[in-house]
C-alpha cells in the first residue's frame, strides 16, 4: 500500500509540473484566448496541489505513511 501512495504523490507532482509548464507556455504567447487557458492551467495546478495535500494528510491519518526525524536528529522519547 505504501508504494501506491508514493506513486500517487509522484503522479500529483508530475501533474503540477505539467500544469505549471502549460501556464508558462500560455503566458508567453499572450494572445487573448491564451488568457483563459492560462487561468485553467493555474486552476488545475491549485486543485492538484490541494488534492496532494489532502492525500498526504489522509495517508498520515490512516497510518500509511509516517514522519521521521532528519538524519542525525535524536528520536523523540
Amino acid at each position: 500500500m505504501g508504494h501506491l501512495i508514493w506513486l500517487l504523490v509522484l503522479a500529483c507532482l508530475f501533474a503540477i509540473l505539467v500544469s505549471l509548464g502549460l501556464g508558462l507556455y500560455h503566458l508567453s504567447r499572450g494572445t487573448p484566448e491564451d488568457s483563459a487557458r492560462l487561468l485553467r492551467a493555474l486552476t488545475v495546478r491549485i486543485a492538484v496541489s490541494l488534492l496532494l495535500f489532502a492525500l498526504l494528510m489522509l495517508a498520515w491519518y490512516f497510518g500509511l505513511i509516517s514522519p521521521h526525524p532528519l538524519q542525525g536528529a535524536a528520536a523523540p522519547h
